[in-house]
C-alpha cells in the first residue's frame, strides 16, 4: 500500500501549507469546533503563517531585477519591494 505521508525531514510545499491554512480558517470561521479544537487549530495556523512568511522572505531575497544598462547589457539589481500606496 502506497503511503501519502511525507518522508522524514521532507517539508511540505508553500502551496500545501497555504491550503492547510485556508482549511483552518474555514473551520474556525464556521464556529463548529469546540474550544480545545479551536485552540489547536489556531496554534497550527500560527505555525503555518510563520512558515509561509519565512518562505516568502527567502524567495524575496532571491529575486533580482534585470535591467538594461546604457551599453545594452543586462545587469542584476537587488529586489526592492514597492511601498504600499
Amino acid at each position: 500500500m502506497a503511503s501519502k505521508k511525507r518522508a522524514a525531514g521532507e517539508e511540505p510545499t508553500f502551496e500545501k501549507r497555504l491550503a492547510r491554512l485556508e482549511e483552518i480558517v474555514e473551520k474556525l470561521e464556521a464556529g463548529d469546533a469546540g474550544l480545545d479544537e479551536s485552540l489547536k487549530l489556531y496554534a497550527q495556523g500560527a505555525d503555518l503563517i510563520k512558515a509561509c512568511r519565512k518562505t516568502l522572505t527567502e524567495a524575496e531575497a532571491k529575486i533580482a531585477k534585470l535591467t538594461e544598462t546604457t551599453g545594452g547589457r543586462l545587469a542584476e539589481e537587488p529586489f526592492e519591494p514597492q511601498e504600499d500606496a
